[in-house]
């Protein structure tokens, strides 16, 4: 069997997997990979702060290139950036002209966000009003069972424990695309998925790709009123996650 290498996502996991207390066997068990790549990761890029997913794909890919630096985006690259966001600009127009990926600068965006910042307010993502009918409430996307943010437990917001994610989408230009963004509030880490439109039914397929990667490490799920909240599957379990909404 040819070996494969870790990916950056297989990094950000096993961090994660690491701060919710798994041993390395676990790790390697949660991961389908072998106890020894764990094992070899760890030893090798470990730094002198413990282990971390960016230092960690950054180690490794300065190996593979022959200990050449990958780019990064630098501390000009980054206020130039935060300069044209505070001029409502959008991320496809900043990296046109920056010379950074729209997907570099939507993860640092949202990272800054679980770091308790604000530049996510500063994109230009626009919610429509909710149709109201004679009848009642519009209810069509609403989300059964779905808990209140006003009930989310106090040790969600405090930041302790690892499996608590936060959801949002950002609309693109004409309100053609959207970009969904899933951030794990401990860790920071960040995950896109780019949909055609906003439809319930996209977001929410994109959502359970995506965190059917991290399925152990999902115990809760914030997100807006538009999500049709389901439950989704890995290859190897069924796995509930509590809904709930802004």
């Amino acid at each position: 069997m040819t070996y494969q290498h870790l990916s950056q996502t297989e990094r950000y996991q096993i961090y994660i997997l690491m701060k919710d207390g798994k041993t390395q066997t676990q790790i390697a068990q949660l991961m389908d990979r072998h106890k020894s790549t764990i094992s070899r990761e760890l030893a090798r890029n470990t730094g002198l702060k413990g282990y971390r997913p960016k230092q960690a794909c950054l180690l490794a890919e300065e190996r593979s290139l022959g200990c050449r630096n990958a780019a990064q985006i630098t501390a000009d690259q980054w206020n130039q950036t935060v300069d044209c966001l505070l001029a409502q600009w959008s991320p496809v127009q900043i990296a046109n002209q920056v010379g950074i990926s729209h997907e570099t600068i939507y993860r640092h965006v949202y990272a800054d966000k679980a770091a308790g910042g604000n530049l996510y307010q500063q994109l230009r993502c626009q919610k429509k009003r909710k149709k109201r009918y004679a009848s009642g409430r519009d209810r069509r996307g609403q989300i059964v069972g779905r808990r209140p943010i006003s009930e989310r437990p106090a040790h969600i917001e405090t930041r302790s424990q690892v499996g608590h994610w936060e959801g949002d989408t950002v609309i693109g230009a004409a309100h053609r695309q959207a970009v969904v963004t899933l951030v794990e509030r401990k860790s920071g880490y960040v995950v896109l998925a780019k949909v055609k439109n906003k439809t319930s039914d996209l977001v929410s397929s994109a959502i359970i790709t995506k965190l059917n990667a991290v399925t152990p490490l999902v115990k809760t799920l914030t997100f807006d009123n538009v999500l049709n909240a389901r439950t989704f599957s890995s290859d190897r379990q069924s796995h509930t996650v509590t809904a709930i909404c802004s």
